[in-house]
């Protein structure tokens, strides 16, 4: 089978921070072994040497990714790479890829994964709310819009998880398509790097400095970062909680920050916070694990109604617990007994995960055991099962 996967990349300066790209990167290999020949059009290369590249460029903002796209340049590549399947990783982009395969007289099929679902869902996910991170001069409705038009060209439409699944379902409902049949569930796969079985590590107890809660998302205000700020400050005040949050981006292109400087706003509050410590793993994956392992717990972000979290698999794989609002993908694959509803559930949680080992060594593991199915070799096969 040869697949073409378009990969868009939004944090080009920063690879280490962009999902989409560490997805590829993780996947690739995988179905290389599978025997798949696969051809990643990006700004940067992912996968291993057995798969082929073609360089794309850096879209500059989150508004060209959606909006500009090149139909020439599409038949080129579909004409170039011969594929069976088309890898549409922005769903808005679906429409002119379907265009360049109808041009190119190519009958290879289309799959779209929904990597970033530009909506959210009212708390009775009975309506579509416009994503306000995509939403700049009333342009949400529009992305919103393509985001269903890309939809409804796709013969499989892949996402995150169940709730990403009915989120995706409501919002192309509302919209009059219907992905009946159409719709497959593959979660991104756990980094090899970053997996560290528990009972392999003795257990530790929360240091005199007191225990660290990682936080590794992005600051984004539409993270709900400014809830995790209040957070962060309740669970320091009593000393048996430190924080460290990770600067996953740093310094970021003027294109970027023009559009939305919160992470640079939400990084400078929390720098400036007693017992918060704001640390760059530089793009490092060695860095970063280390980073985690150093850690007693993970901290979930705030995004409302979030689909998946690659950076929750990542504690979870080091054997950390994560604590989490109950909410979204979140109370669909976090233990119940580990989701909040009120920052006072959450710091105590916290704090019985600081200082209770018996508590936090069952947690560890029941982590450790939910990224079991993770590999990059069975998310290969769920993967292949879901374009074919």
């Amino acid at each position: 089978m040869r697949v073409l996967y378009l990969l868009n990349i939004s944090n080009p300066d920063r690879l280490s921070a962009d999902s989409g790209w560490i997805f590829a990167d993780l996947l690739a290999p995988a179905l290389a072994d599978a025997g798949v020949e696969m051809t990643v059009a990006a700004p940067a290369p992912a996968g291993d040497t057995r798969t082929g590249f073609h360089r794309t460029q850096v879209p500059g903002t989150k508004y060209r990714a959606r909006f500009s796209n090149d139909v020439g340049e599409l038949v080129s590549m579909i004409r170039a790479s011969k594929p069976d399947v088309v890898v549409a990783n922005q769903i808005e982009e679906a429409p002119a890829v379907r265009a360049a395969l109808l041009e190119s007289g190519s009958p290879a099929r289309l799959a779209g994964y929904c990597h970033y679902l530009p909506f959210t869902l009212t708390d009775d996910g009975g309506a579509v709310l416009v994503d306000p991170a995509l939403d700049d001069a009333g342009l949400g409705r529009s992305v919103l819009l393509a985001f269903a038009a890309g939809l409804s060209v796709c013969d499989r439409v892949m996402v995150h998880s169940a709730v990403a699944a009915t989120m995706v379902t409501t919002a192309a409902a509302q919209a009059g398509v219907d992905l009946t049949g159409r719709l497959r569930v593959v979660p991104p796969p756990r980094d090899g790097r970053l997996v560290c079985d528990p009972a392999a590590v003795p257990a530790d107890g929360g240091s005199d400095g007191g225990a660290i809660g990682v936080y590794n998302h992005r600051l984004y205000a539409h993270y709900g970062t400014k809830k995790f700020v209040d957070l962060a400050r309740e669970l320091t005040a009593a000393g048996a909680v430190r924080v460290r949050v990770m600067d996953l981006f740093g310094d970021r292109r003027a294109e970027r920050t023009g559009l939305d400087d919160s992470p640079e706003r939400m990084r400078d509050q929390l720098a400036a916070m007693a017992h918060v410590q704001v640390v760059s793993d530089r793009g490092d994956r060695v860095r970063y694990r280390q980073l985690l392992s150093g850690a007693r717990f993970g901290i979930a972000p705030f995004r409302p109604g979030c689909p998946w979290s690659m950076s929750v698999i990542d504690c979870q794989g080091m054997g950390l617990p994560v604590i989490a609002p109950r909410t979204g993908w979140f109370a669909e694959h976090i233990d119940p007994d580990l989701c909040f509803t009120t920052n006072a559930e959450a710091v105590a949680l916290a704090e019985r995960l600081a200082t209770d080992t018996a508590f936090h060594t069952l947690h560890s593991e029941r982590a450790f055991a939910s990224t079991a199915g993770l590999t990059a070799r069975a998310v290969a096969v769920s993967y292949l099962e879901a374009i074919v």
